[in-house]
């Protein structure tokens, strides 16, 4: 599949200051995704997760769909440019998530938020090997300081804990989750300078990872059923409208105005608005180091999103 050139890396959209569109963007990514490790939550029980990721993309994907079309993008594209959506679907609409929840069977969900927060370094080595975009100084500050922010806040549920096989069979299935979701978001930005619409884009990649994800549950014997619970069906419907629908439509556009290193930031901050809401509802209590973790991750996002002194 041909890339870009490396002559259009993605410098100017990194260099740029951001506007209010831009932090209303990252800001609603962030809220909407933040919930959603708590939605998830309610996903786990009677259903098989592959079958849940079905019923997820099998509402977004619709969704996405018509509001393609009522933004008048088209929705017919020529051979060449499936190869991309397929890529994305395998990438970010399957295996990201395929991986994600059956780490989730070995590992504690806080190992599960650190390592998803390495997106944050993954993009910018991933954007500057890929496109050749420059790799600036306070970025990867700013992405340290995250990922060891986030680990500094869920050090509570890691201290003590002891890796055997299986968890570190979790741990490597959540890396490589982590650097799917990274590759799906190098074939966006790919997709971008093609200049195929983001929206139809999206709804295609959905179909296509609902399909994958479909293919894998029937090889793998999985019941379709379906839990008739209020809480099921409300973590259901909040990830397929909020957390797919609206959420990707707002990464991917962020994603194309702000280049991959600095959306990838997103990633750590997900796990504070988890955390704050736990601490409302699950009487969460902060310890020192978890109130130092989140002033690194806080430090680390203004380092991240301010542009640098010098544009390019």
């Amino acid at each position: 599949m041909p890339l870009p050139s490396r002559n259009t890396a993605d410098r100017d959209p990194n260099a740029r200051a951001l506007t209010p569109l831009d932090y209303g963007l990252y800001a609603t990514s962030v809220l909407v995704w933040g919930l959603s490790w708590i939605a998830m939550h309610y996903q786990v029980g009677e259903v098989a997760p592959a079958v849940s990721i079905v019923w997820r993309f099998a509402i977004a994907a619709p969704l996405m769909f018509a509001l393609a079309f009522l933004r008048g993008e088209r929705l017919w594209f020529a051979l060449a440019d499936h190869r991309y959506f397929i890529g994305l679907g395998v990438a970010i609409f399957s295996t990201n998530f395929l991986l994600f929840y059956y780490a989730a069977q070995y590992v504690p969900s806080g190992l599960l938020s650190i390592a998803f927060s390495l997106a944050s370094v993954g993009n910018i080595i991933l954007g500057a090997l890929v496109f050749g975009a420059r790799i600036e100084r306070r970025v990867v500050i700013g992405g340290g300081l995250g990922v060891a922010g986030v680990a500094a806040m869920f050090y509570p549920e890691l201290d003590g804990l002891r890796l055997d096989s299986t968890g570190f069979l979790g741990l490597a299935l959540a890396a490589c989750g982590t650097l799917s979701f990274c590759a799906g978001n190098m074939l966006s930005v790919a997709a971008q300078r093609r200049k195929l619409p983001i929206f139809a884009s999206t709804a295609w990649s959905m179909a296509y990872g609902a399909s994958f994800v479909t293919a894998f549950a029937f090889l793998r014997g999985d019941t379709f059923a379906i839990e008739w619970s209020v809480t099921y069906l409300g973590g259901l419907l909040y990830l397929s409208i909020a957390g797919s629908f609206i959420a990707f439509s707002v990464y991917f556009t962020l994603l194309g105005r702000i280049g991959a290193a600095r959306t990838g930031y997103t990633t750590v901050m997900y796990p504070v608005v988890a955390l704050l809401v736990s601490t409302f509802a699950e009487n969460y209590t902060w310890s020192v180091i978890a109130a130092a973790g989140l002033a690194a991750v806080l430090i680390g996002n203004v380092l991240v999103l301010r542009a640098p002194k010098r544009p390019d």
